[in-house]
């Protein structure tokens, strides 16, 4: 259980660039809010370097409906990756061919 906490807080700070994107917030509204200065805020943005409380204080002011389909639309991609097969291997598999 722990680590599925742990894959779902690298999931979202891996995206964290993309979710300030689709919030619609500039970047320098975003790095006042939260106490950067701009370039250091560009910096995290692109190579995803955010603290815990960075992306706590992010979330607080971004979060939204759209932000929230999008890492449930990856949540889910993530959970059903490599884990389908294809009809002829599954009649295979069940040994009617």
């Amino acid at each position: 259980m722990l680590q599925k906490w742990a894959e779902n807080y690298q999931l979202l700070v891996d995206n964290m660039g993309r979710l300030i994107d689709l919030s619609g917030y500039r970047n320098d509204y975003l790095s006042q809010k939260i106490g950067l200065k701009s370039a250091n805020f560009s910096v995290k943005k692109q190579k995803g370097t955010w603290s815990v409380d960075e992306v706590i204080k992010l979330l607080s002011i971004i979060e939204n409906p759209e932000i929230e389909n999008y890492m449930d639309d990856l949540r889910m991609k993530r959970s059903v990756k490599g884990k389908f097969i294809t009809a002829d291997a599954f009649e295979k598999r069940m040994g009617w061919k």
